[in-house]
């Protein structure tokens, strides 16, 4: 836990709070406190490390993209899929219209 000369002030948190949209408890705002103070610390010690001749890394472990041809596997019969559609208009699935709908972008 960081020295209270560290803490985060309450006004500080109920801010960033604010700008994510949410709506804290006081309790809640107490504990936030104290839990974003403690990881602005550990960046400060962070950034006190003498990085000089340190690779950056992009992956942390040795996993690396495995490459293959995209060849199509096992389908399932076009009949099959349709019988199990809530609604069809054969050779297709009815779905929702949802593009064009409603006041958005």
């Amino acid at each position: 836990m960081p020295p209270d000369d560290v803490l985060l002030s309450e006004e500080v948190v109920r801010k960033v709070a604010r700008l994510s949209k949410l709506a804290p408890s006081d309790e809640q705002i107490s504990l936030y406190r104290r839990q974003l103070s403690d990881v602005l610390s550990l960046m400060s010690a962070l950034r006190s490390l003498d990085l000089a001749g340190v690779e950056p890394l992009a992956h942390v472990g040795e996993a690396r993209n495995r490459l293959r041809n995209d060849e199509p596997g096992p389908t399932i019969p076009r009949d099959q899929v349709l019988s199990l559609a809530p609604d069809r208009s054969p050779p297709f699935i009815k779905v929702p219209k949802v593009l064009g709908e409603g006041g958005g972008a």
